[in-house]
């Protein structure tokens, strides 16, 4: 685990908001994960004549979507200057940079903020540990 340094700084993000997204992003991962297992992501069975099929797991589908769609949504809402934290504090607690490095981390997601942050942090296998990980590396 890395090492936390005495935060210098005030987040313009609240901490509780990381970790609601965190949780969201370990319920989302989670449900991919578990449609991996063995190979079997949502399979489609067809029957003999192929007219019919039955959807695994389409129930599970519908609440995943919730999920990634709350997650989205909430990413889409924040200013540029919390989206840049958030981002940062995933590079941290990724291990990209250093809780001393905070600055730094800020400034180069800033320049990286776009409409596409949410594409990219749920891209991230491990998103919800590493949003934990970074706020507990600043001190959050």
């Amino acid at each position: 685990m890395k090492r936390s340094v005495e935060r210098q700084w005030e987040l313009s993000l609240d901490a509780d908001t990381v970790r609601m997204l965190a949780a969201k992003a370990r319920t989302f991962s989670a449900a991919l994960n578990s449609d991996y297992d063995g190979g079997h992501e949502h399979e489609v069975e067809f029957g003999r004549e192929g007219d019919q099929h039955h959807h695994d797991g389409l129930a599970e589908e519908e609440e995943e979507d919730l999920t990634e769609e709350e997650f989205r949504e909430l990413v889409a809402d924040l200013n540029v200057d919390e989206a840049a934290e958030l981002l940062a504090i995933a590079w941290i607690g990724r291990g990209d940079y250093e809780a001393a490095e905070w600055s730094d981390a800020v400034t180069d997601a800033r320049q990286r903020v776009n409409g596409r942050l949410a594409a990219y942090l749920l891209s991230m296998p491990m998103l919800g540990d590493w949003l934990e990980e970074g706020l507990a590396a600043i001190g959050a």
